[in-house]
């Protein structure tokens, strides 16, 4: 009689894990892009605009009278 492939089970039941892992993180993404929950290509509310497009390499606020942060170069 042959041996049951334990490596070969325990293989498609890896497989199987990964696949059902990977479909629930693509469910999760898809249900956070949905428009309507402030993600991109929905509307500011009441006028107020995010500033998460407008990045900043220097991450300057333009607050200059603090003189923690060293100055930045000039571009």
């Amino acid at each position: 009689m042959a041996k049951t492939n334990f490596q070969y089970e325990r293989r498609q039941k890896d497989l199987e894990k990964k696949r059902k892992k990977e479909e629930k993180l693509k469910r999760k993404a898809d249900k956070k892009d949905e428009p309507g929950e402030g993600v991109d290509g929905a509307e500011p509310v009441d006028g107020i605009e995010s500033d998460a497009d407008d990045s900043d390499d220097d991450g300057d606020d333009g607050d200059d009278g603090d003189g923690d942060q060293p100055a930045t170069e000039p571009k």
